[in-house]
């Protein structure tokens, strides 16, 4: 699978992490691209991001990018967490960086885009930018963990979103937690 991960300024700095550290750059090409209030957000909540070998990273100013043209052949993009002001500019296919750029492709060539927004509450503004994304083709999958596996800490909360991203992707993920009937 070719695949982008692109993060933009909302808190969750520990969906990224996981999810980077769920993916096979191995089995995977992976580019990878932040925003610099991205950034920001990481270094005030995790510090620093532990990019695995084999990630290809990109500035979010450069059009020099092979993912940002609909000639170039990629599986899918996943933007983790992604702020609702990039929802809006998705939403209004501005395209002024790379991240905003390569989403708008993915949407005219009809590739999977995942956006992860985490912000709460929203307001109208908000849902209607949602609903804008989601009629142009995009998959929205709100940080909104689940809690029936038990999950003891918080990288084991934020697992339980990446779960779902990497279902989303349709990459193996073994270690999901699979709602089961019960025996009776």
């Amino acid at each position: 699978m070719k695949l982008v991960i692109a993060a933009t300024g909302a808190s969750g700095s520990v969906y990224l992490q996981r999810l980077l550290d769920r993916v096979a750059p191995r089995m995977h090409e992976i580019h990878l691209v932040l925003s610099e209030h991205a950034r920001e957000v990481v270094r005030q909540e995790i510090g620093e991001l532990r990019v695995p070998d084999g990630i290809t990273q990109h500035g979010d100013r450069s059009m020099h990018v092979p993912f940002v043209s609909g000639s170039a052949r990629f599986d899918a993009m996943v933007i983790v967490p992604c702020s609702m002001g990039t929802v809006g500019r998705i939403a209004a296919g501005t395209s002024e960086s790379t991240i905003l750029r390569a989403a708008d492709v993915f949407l005219k060539e009809r590739r999977k885009l995942i956006l992860v927004p985490r912000e709460t509450p929203w307001s109208l503004v908000h849902a209607r930018n949602v609903v804008s994304v989601l009629e142009a083709g995009a998959v929205v999958l709100p940080a909104m963990p689940s809690f029936y596996s038990r999950p003891q800490t918080v990288e084991a909360v934020a697992d339980t979103v990446v779960s779902r991203i990497l279902d989303q992707l349709g990459l193996e993920n073994p270690d999901a937690y699979r709602w089961k009937a019960d025996a009776d």
